[in-house]
């Protein structure tokens, strides 16, 4: 197969990957979302990375979500979308990423599927936004509707503060996304699942609310439990993501909850706590969906 990875050519995951293609008899090219291009005519079409064809590859695996304007991250969507209409693999595909990045609609989609997600509001107005920090119990988490890795995230349990906060946010016209604060055992569980199957669990400790690996979070190969796959799975499966990690918090009541389901899931402390090889089981997927392809 040749198989292209949206990613930061000098990472570690784009490496991972080449890697366990070479090994499995495959070629792996790196690609960027600022040099991919798109022509339409009115018989031809073609999406190119530099003089680099995509229709070339069987498949592209999407390992970065870059920061961009609107504009930008609508047309890269866009040209991963045509992609898929020309029968390349994409994984994951657009739709998945779409609605996986947007904290709110997977929230959202979620709760709508029975799933059990910490109350959240979303709003453009500080009045708005102070209201529903009283109705949260006072002492709230504040999101980015994107982002990944903790990034932007913070928790607020003064009033005075909340009042700067939100009013900071609406200034920039940004939106407002708040979530209850979930009293927690201090720890998290990252699942990753792939075509429908767990891979495997890793606890994540920290000292701080945010316990992600990249905020100096600390892993742990756990064991799953019948409900951890359960929810696991459903998450995946509501936001249509192939490939996934689904955040789960455990309640001081023993409760589960949904956090966020990333479509863009990094793995590189999962392997290590692990041993579980996550881009060998990435290419595989690959090779089992071109076959299907092939077949049907």
């Amino acid at each position: 197969m040749q198989i292209g990875v949206i990613g930061f050519p000098d990472s570690w995951y784009v490496a991972e990957l080449q890697r366990a293609a070479e090994q499995l008899g495959h070629v792996c090219q790196p690609l960027e979302f600022p040099a991919i291009s798109a022509f339409v005519g009115s018989r031809d079409a073609r999406i190119e990375c530099g003089v680099i064809d995509l229709a070339a590859f069987d498949a592209v695996i999407v390992r970065t979500l870059p920061p961009g304007s609107l504009e930008q991250v609508v047309v890269r969507m866009d040209l991963l979308a045509r992609l898929e209409a020309q029968g390349t693999i994409v994984l994951n595909s657009p739709k998945a990423i779409e609605c996986a990045v947007d904290k709110f609609l997977t929230t959202a989609r979620l709760a709508s599927a029975g799933l059990p997600v910490p109350r959240t509001v979303v709003c453009e107005s500080s009045e708005r936004a102070l209201e529903a920090f009283e109705q949260l119990g006072g002492d709230v988490v504040v999101k980015p509707i994107f982002g990944a890795e903790g990034r932007g995230i913070f928790r607020v349990s003064d009033p005075d503060l909340a009042v700067r906060s939100f009013r900071a946010i609406e200034r920039t016209a940004g939106v407002i996304y708040l979530q209850e604060f979930v009293a927690h055992p201090g720890f998290d569980t990252r699942i990753l699942v792939l075509d429908g199957r767990v891979l495997g669990g890793m606890r994540r400790t920290s000292d701080d609310f945010r316990t992600n690996i990249a905020r100096n979070g600390r892993g742990e190969a756990c064991l799953l439990t019948d409900e951890h796959c359960d929810l696991a799975l459903r998450a995946a499966a509501e936001t249509g993501s192939r490939f996934a990690g689904i955040d789960l918090l455990q309640r001081q009541d023993s409760r589960l909850l949904v956090l966020e389901v990333n479509a863009v899931p990094g793995w590189k402390a999962f392997t290590r706590v692990t041993g579980i090889d996550v881009a060998q089981e990435v290419i595989r997927s690959l090779e089992r969906s071109r076959l299907q392809a092939s077949t049907a």
